[in-house]
């Protein structure tokens, strides 16, 4: 990321407040070494990193609410009355992620007495007025007021989804310039807005589209035929005003900073890699600064000594070495981590071996319960750390979250350690990155992966355990064969994984990765470990109910209807509105036949029709 002093032509706005939230209820607890809470922090950084890394804007800022109390409580007391008061564990992280905005040279502000989203109304305005595209990077629908055609979008960055006026009018039913004016009228639960009573957002578009905007809405009040959304309005006309005033973003508030001093800055690895270091963000910090290097072409002679490294790796047989190893992946921040069991299915498998990675070219192998059917052979041979022994020393670091856990196919690995009391934390997947990168392309075996991205064919599960009637499990296996086998899987996982890494920056997939796959393995892993419970008496009760349900609704709309039909037939339940009850069709499917959509019943129901709000709850 260059300087420039140049005119703006991208800003990038971010809803600093609502990546925050985001990161706290998104991580577990995570305390740095003075006790300091750091959860929120931790993922902040982590996004706000990832979204730098996608952007291609020249002005970038992050803006953050200050205190609740604005100018809005003057108008309405009550506004976000009803919000609990922030966790005591995110509180002293308010300021922490300031600082860290900072260490990224990124321009953090805010505005006492105004929301944030002022701020980004403001110089979402000012931007505009200099020609410039704006993306707002927020997931609040607030926002929405402010896209503008091809120059002011919003993109969720947590969906990896950028909103246009189409995706505005998918939300609101409305384009942009009349969100307001549908936010007066059906209110916000969630800031204690109070809008007008029973009157939601479906409705609210209805009424805006027939009658242009609010204020004509309500000079004309006494025109609409429904009669309780008739007095709804007219006897809370002054609500619904307020409302307007309350969801209006301000696009006038004085500004902090110039709008060129957003100009993007060049980052300082020392400034940046003290923060990370001082908060305990080991694992971020090594990832970062491998990738500030790559980003300034600084590291090009490392890269190419990184895919084809001298090999390193060494069979661990005693605690002293074993406790050697942890402390270069503690000190390292990032491990690869392989297990090897005597089974496929991982809720049966007993683990057999561990081998770690923490470089290219380094790594170990740890022998658990290898054995031999040879009784001449010398026990020497087999010398193992007993296995209580092993999981005490590598708990602390496979459960630190400040260290990073690589593996190829990593959930078959948690689900083995956590069968041993051992739960894989701050977990990355070589086979999910490429699986990202790739799709259908071509397989995600590491061995296909190796030859792919490395030109390495790695040595097979075939040639150290033999194949058909020879064929033996991995805990027969010789140690240094083993070793040989199973260090190599871990080494070749780190290296693929810092070539994939670079791969989803340069393809803009580290959003699709970052929030949608890799959380994915966890769950999935949860699930397999878990697995599903059923009561059949309740379900079989559930059905029961259902069903009289179901007949006794049916029973309703075929007596007020004088006539017996299958509802579930889009054709003759069209037959009864349409043409028998002489209701209005307000579109057609592909076929040309009249819609009997979800929206089209809501719609109906809303106007006081019997049968299509019995068939909606059918």
């Amino acid at each position: 990321m260059k300087s420039t002093a140049k005119a703006p032509k991208h800003v990038s706005l971010i809803d600093g407040s609502g990546f925050l939230f985001r990161a706290f209820y998104a991580l577990p607890p995570l305390t740095r070494s003075d006790g300091t809470p750091v959860n929120a922090v931790l993922g902040f950084t982590n996004m706000l990193w990832a979204m730098l890394r996608e952007t291609n804007a020249d002005h970038i800022a992050v803006v953050f609410d200050t205190a609740r109390k604005t100018f809005r409580n003057d108008i309405f007391p009550d506004y976000k009355a009803n919000r609990d008061a922030p966790p005591e564990e995110l509180i002293p992280q308010f300021d922490l992620v300031r600082e860290a905005v900072r260490a990224f040279n990124v321009a953090a502000l805010e505005l006492k007495g105004f929301e944030a989203d002022d701020l980004i109304a403001t110089y979402t305005r000012i931007a505009r007025e200099r020609g410039a595209k704006v993306t707002i990077v927020t997931s609040d629908k607030d926002l929405m007021q402010l896209v503008v055609g091809e120059q002011v979008m919003v993109f969720d960055h947590f969906k990896n989804k950028t909103i246009g006026e189409n995706g505005v009018f998918e939300k609101f039913g409305v384009m942009p310039n009349k969100v307001v004016d549908v936010q007066s009228l059906a209110g916000d639960s969630s800031d204690n807005v109070p809008g007008v009573p029973g009157i939601g957002i479906k409705t609210a578009a209805q009424l805006i589209n027939e009658y242009g905007d609010l204020d004509s809405l309500i000079s004309r009040a006494d025109e609409i035929k429904q009669t309780k959304r008739r007095e709804n309005i007219l006897n809370n006309t002054k609500m619904a005003l307020i409302s307007r005033k309350l969801v209006k973003l301000r696009d006038d508030v004085p500004v902090p900073e110039p709008i060129e001093k957003l100009a993007v800055q060049k980052i300082n690895p020392k400034t940046l890699m003290n923060f990370l270091n001082v908060q305990g963000f080991k694992s971020a910090a090594q990832r970062i600064s491998t990738q500030l290097e790559k980003t300034s072409n600084q590291d090009l002679e490392v890269s190419s000594n990184y895919d084809k490294p001298t090999k390193n790796y060494s069979l661990v047989q005693d605690i002293t070495s074993l406790q050697s190893w942890v402390s270069r992946a503690r000190k390292a921040g990032i491990v690869a981590i392989d297990t090897e069991t005597n089974s496929l299915d991982a809720n049966r498998a007993k683990l057999v071996g561990i081998s770690l990675a923490v470089a290219a070219g380094e790594a170990c192998y740890i022998p658990i319960s290898h054995r031999s059917e040879d009784i001449l052979e010398d026990p020497e041979s087999f010398t193992q750390i007993e296995l209580d022994k092993v999981i005490t020393n590598l708990k602390p670091i496979l459960e630190n979250p400040s260290i990073l856990k690589v593996g190829q196919n990593i959930k078959y690995d948690m689900l083995v350690l956590a069968k041993y009391g051992v739960n894989l934390t701050s977990i990355a997947d070589s086979m999910v990155m490429s699986f990202v990168l790739d799709g259908s392309m071509h397989g995600h075996g590491m061995d296909e992966l190796s030859l792919l991205h490395l030109d390495h064919k790695p040595i097979t599960y075939k040639e150290v355990t033999g194949s058909g009637k020879g064929k033996i499990t991995f805990d027969l296996v010789k140690l240094d064969a083993a070793c040989q086998y199973s260090a190599e899987d871990s080494d070749i996982t780190l290296r693929l994984f810092t070539k994939l890494q670079s791969q989803l920056l340069e393809q803009r997939m580290v959003t699709v990765y970052e929030r949608l796959e890799r959380p994915l393995v966890q769950i999935l892993m949860k699930m397999e470990e878990t697995g599903v419970k059923l009561d059949r008496k309740v379900l079989s009760r559930l059905s029961n109910d259902f069903s009289q349900s179901i007949s006794e609704l049916e029973k309703q709309v075929h007596k007020i209807s004088d006539k017996e039909f299958n509802l579930g037939s889009p054709k003759q339940l069209g037959e009864i509105l349409f043409d028998e009850m002489g209701l209005k069709a307000e579109k057609k499917g592909k076929s040309g036949a009249r819609s009997t959509s979800a929206d089209v019943l809501e719609n109906l129901a809303a106007e006081g029709h019997k049968i299509p709000s019995l068939v909606l709850k059918w």
